[in-house]
């Protein structure tokens, strides 16, 4: 255990969060994405795993460290829902819910084609898959700056 770290963030999953730049982007997967295939396409080249979790908890632990990028460029994009791309299933609420509390204040997610979201995936540095069994469980977030202190 490591002070203010969440517990839930593994070793390999700080690592991979702490060794992306500005711009970089993960995946945040469920239990039916094509994660290890995938995964094995990332920078990384192979997945991570967050697998006793739901996506929300997952994304919250991982938004206690990661900064998201500015409102100036999409920073959290969601799986669509085929055929309806404007629907946005519990899941995705909860998501938001989560990325609006870690940022305190509205940060609306973006909305991804489905096919496009695995074309998207196969370029990202990681994909960590999570334990969330409800469809549309998947989320790109691209990582943002930290400014030194004073600015």
């Amino acid at each position: 255990m490591l002070k203010n770290i969440h517990p839930a963030l593994s070793a390999d999953v700080l690592h991979a969060l702490r060794s992306m730049g500005h711009g970089d982007t993960l995946v945040v997967s469920d239990t039916n994405f094509p994660t290890d295939s995938v995964g094995r396409q990332t920078v990384i080249g192979r997945p991570l795993a967050m697998a006793n979790l739901s996506a929300p908890q997952a994304i919250a632990a991982i938004l206690s460290v990661l900064p998201l990028d500015t409102p100036l460029q999409n920073s959290a994009g969601r799986m669509e829902v085929m055929g309806a791309p404007d629907e946005q299933p519990d899941v995705q609420r909860e998501v938001q819910a989560e990325i609006d509390r870690a940022e305190g204040k509205a940060c609306p997610m973006y909305g991804i084609e489905r096919f496009a979201f695995y074309d998207l995936a196969k370029k990202a540095y990681c994909v960590i898959s999570t334990g969330e069994t409800r469809f549309y469980g998947c989320f790109l977030f691209t990582k943002g700056v930290i400014p030194p202190e004073g600015t």
